[in-house]
């Protein structure tokens, strides 16, 4: 057996998005421990209820991640919602739910881009990242933002989709589905892929439900877990949502499971187009959370459950705002995956959490 050496990882390194730090204990080319640590980039965002109020602090809240920013400004809303004792027409809860699944589906090929860049795909991140644009596309012209979209408000949505915009979504959806197909074929099915993939970092289900994961990163090890299961919004009004699983626990999992959400999202975004009610897309409220009122609220993110909590004062602004994101809860299994691993396959093992660093540091 070779002697421990401290290597660091990150907070710059080619591969990672965000700086993320680990010191690496290593026995020849073997990780025996991993330690994060972070810290890095704190911005203090949720002392910025002190200054903005219950409106203003939508456009902070979308900001806490740019990949996630539409999921954050929803479950920054409902909550505030929750507070206020606020109902929203169903029609607003659909369009929130159909732009969140179209959230997931660039936030999932944006990863999944990503993740074969760092195995040495390059034709394969062009790929994924050309489809993810066609999302964007779709964001740009109902919305006006491409990745910022401030779309949601407290009381329910800045804009209505037609209907006959809403029908051209399912027909370029459609289109996107058969291109990723193919690409997710190779993702699955693609030698050089599966050897980097296969068997690395893996979580068993037990260390994933004594570690708490989250996510697509958990329900690669068999975790029944989403946080849609719950019917919140539209999405109870969806005919039979299961959460994507596998069992393998590894690199390969988690890839597959995230490129099977893809799909998921498509499938849940042309049911609700197809029954979505008329009946107004609300409009912001002049109402202000009581003084002592507290809510909480769970929304499955991109990258797992993501919990926010608000309390108010009786004022226009919120006496606290809290959110904790799915990298803070995945970073203990992401360690224990890193355990026993090659050196090498650190990159990757890493990417697999989908990490943000921004998001875990408010």
């Amino acid at each position: 057996m070779g002697k421990a050496t401290v290597i660091p990882f990150g907070p710059q390194h080619p591969v990672l998005p965000e700086p993320l730090h680990l010191d690496l204990v290593v026995e020849d080319e073997h990780v025996i421990e991993a330690i994060p640590q972070i810290g890095f980039i704190h911005r203090g965002l949720e002392k910025l209820v002190d200054s903005h109020d219950i409106h203003k602090f939508v456009y902070v809240a979308e900001r806490i991640c740019g990949i996630c920013s539409f999921g954050h400004s929803l479950g920054y809303v409902e909550t505030v919602e929750k507070a206020m004792g606020l109902e929203i027409p169903k029609r607003a809860e659909y369009l929130r739910v159909i732009m969140h699944e179209l959230s997931r589906m660039h936030s999932h090929l944006l990863w999944m881009g990503l993740a074969a860049d760092a195995f040495g795909f390059e034709s394969l991140f062009m790929h994924t990242w050309r489809l993810r644009e066609r999302v964007l596309d779709i964001f740009q012209e109902t919305t006006g933002g491409r990745v910022i979209l401030s779309y949601v408000n407290v009381g329910g949505v800045n804009s209505d989709i037609d209907g006959t915009v809403l029908s051209t979504i399912i027909t370029r959806l459609e289109g996107i589905k058969d291109e990723y197909r193919e690409v997710l074929n190779t993702f699955l099915k693609d030698s050089s892929v599966k050897s980097r993939l296969v068997g690395i970092g893996h979580l068993s289900r037990d260390d994933a439900a004594a570690t708490s994961m989250v996510g697509p990163f958990g329900r690669a090890s068999n975790i029944a877990y989403d946080a849609r299961m719950l019917g919140s919004g539209a999405y109870g009004d969806l005919e039979d949502f299961q959460p994507i699983l596998d069992d393998q626990g590894d690199c390969y999992a988690r890839v597959k499971v995230r490129g099977l959400e893809v799909l998921q999202s498509i499938d849940i975004i042309e049911e609700l187009i197809a029954k979505i009610p008329h009946d107004g897309i609300g409009e912001r409220t002049k109402l202000r959370p009581a003084d002592g009122v507290e809510a909480v609220n769970l929304l499955e993110q991109p990258r797992g459950e993501c919990f926010y909590y608000a309390r108010g004062n009786g004022s226009k602004n919120l006496d606290r705002m809290r959110m904790r994101t799915p990298t803070t809860q995945n970073l203990a299994g992401m360690v224990k995956a890193l355990e026993g691993s090659d050196l090498a396959d650190v990159p990757n093992i890493i990417l697999t959490i989908d990490p943000c660093i921004s998001c875990s540091e408010r």
